[in-house]
């Protein structure tokens, strides 16, 4: 991947050109997902003509350019440049809730977040922004050279990105001092592993367990980070609560009230800010009917 270490050192006037041509070639030459970008966006605006749908596909594919080199930029922005281009909103609770006034020291914190915006410029931001230690989880890439691309991006300035089969050891194991666990809880759960089925964008889809799970066994608060796009290369991050301990462990009651909050603060922020999801993610590409490990929403 020398090619992309390369164009990381480039200005960011020129980054976005690159951009334009990348958007050329996903739109226009190569129609990358094209199908499953409109058969997403017509499911969940069932309300939206087809002109509509079609100037919220070319918005996406012009926002997931500017990504794509954006990440790449990331391998050599320093710390004040993220501190330039990503505003924080509700860290003071952020911090707040790391607090355990009965044993007078702080744990740390599970934040579930999306597919939009920027959410490889959203770990740093946080990271420089609060001096906050954070763990992303990470479902590894099949490409190896993309994959170890992404690996030092997110490995920059202190972070450990911990891959998703060692999360939830990982987490047990790091108990004390404020640190924030990052998970993207919107991938597709491999199949043939247990997963939870609730209504997602006007449609069924199955989530991860293990996110819940390990809030349940480590009894820490659970945030959800909404990105937000402001203008071309700058981000707004909000931190939302979603859940604040102690639990009640109800995984026997078929009760998943962490998922379902998450559920329900992901479809806002969509809704909020459509361009900027990933609609090229085959999100709904299971049926619960042939999924004998589901559990019912």
């Amino acid at each position: 991947m020398l090619f992309f270490r390369v164009i990381s050192f480039l200005p960011f006037f020129l980054i976005y050109r690159i951009g334009w041509f990348f958007y050329f070639l996903l739109y226009y030459l190569f129609r990358y997902r094209k199908k499953v970008v409109i058969e997403n966006i017509k499911q969940a605006f069932p309300e939206k003509n087809e002109k509509e749908i079609r100037i919220l596909a070319k918005r996406f594919y012009r926002h997931f350019a500017d990504l794509f080199v954006e990440v790449v930029k990331a391998h050599q922005m320093s710390s004040e440049e993220f501190n330039k281009r990503c505003k924080i909103l509700g860290e003071d609770q952020l911090i707040q809730k790391s607090m355990q006034k009965e044993v007078e020291k702080t744990r740390p914190i599970i934040v579930l977040t999306i597919h939009q915006g920027n959410w490889e410029w959203m770990l740093h931001a946080v990271s420089q922004n609060l001096g906050i230690p954070i763990d992303p989880v990470y479902k590894p890439l099949h490409h190896k050279g993309w994959n170890q691309f992404i690996r030092e991006v997110r490995g920059r300035f202190g972070s450990r990105p911990i891959p998703m089969k060692q999360a939830g050891r990982d987490i047990l194991k790091r108990k004390d001092g404020f640190r924030l666990f990052v998970m993207l809880a919107d991938q597709t759960p491999v199949k043939g592993e247990r997963s939870y089925w609730v209504s997602y964008l006007n449609k069924e889809a199955p989530f991860y367990l293990g996110a819940e799970k390990i809030a349940y066994l480590t009894q820490y608060p659970v945030f959800f980070a909404q990105c937000r796009r402001l203008k071309r290369g700058y981000y707004e991050l909000e931190f939302k609560e979603l859940a604040t301990p102690p639990y009640e462990n109800t995984r026997d009651k078929n009760n998943h009230q962490i998922i379902d909050a998450y559920v329900k603060a992901a479809e806002r922020a969509i809704y909020e800010q459509p361009e900027t999801f990933l609609w090229s993610h085959r999100r709904w590409k299971r049926y619960r009917d042939n999924d004998s490990l589901s559990e019912k929403g």
